[in-house]
């Protein structure tokens, strides 16, 4: 498995709940810009629509060596799921107030697999609680390496 890119800000802005793998319909040469490392889910996430999920807003750039088939850069790309897995998250993203994050894309056995969260919104109280614990943590990391 190759990472591709990770969507770090996710696990700050969201808690996340449950996981799901899913292919990306690609088209071009978005594989090849892709192969280079070239991807951008910072600002990305999902959205269901009539029973199919797109990616929205995740940025791949143009291959640098193409020039008769050049697509839009954050055009909405098709993500692949069982039909009961977006019937699952459908009726959670209604119900419940969910979102769908994309959290990291990797390629496997030489397909681009995207790894999607069903996640909620952090409160601002929320957000400084995780970096009040991530600064505790790293002030037992220093003390630690102090003693040895």
């Amino acid at each position: 498995m190759k990472e591709i890119a990770v969507n770090r800000k996710a696990y700050f802005e969201y808690f996340i709940e449950e996981k799901y793998e899913c292919g990306i319909a690609l088209i071009g040469s978005e594989v090849k810009s892709l192969r280079l490392g070239h991807l951008t889910l910072s600002d990305s996430y999902a959205h269901i629509k009539d029973g199919e999920v797109y990616l929205i807003n995740a940025n791949i750039p143009c291959y640098e060596k193409t020039s008769a088939f050049k697509v839009d850069t954050r055009r909405s790309r098709k993500l692949l799921l069982h039909k009961s897995e977006i019937l699952r998250l459908e009726r959670k993203v209604k119900d419940k107030s969910y979102t769908l994050i994309p959290l990291k894309a990797y390629f496997e056995g030489g397909l681009v697999k995207i790894e999607l969260a069903l996640a909620k919104g952090k409160h601002l109280y929320d957000k400084k609680q995780s970096l009040k614990e991530k600064d505790i943590a790293k002030e037992q990391q220093r003390d630690i390496k102090n003693l040895k």
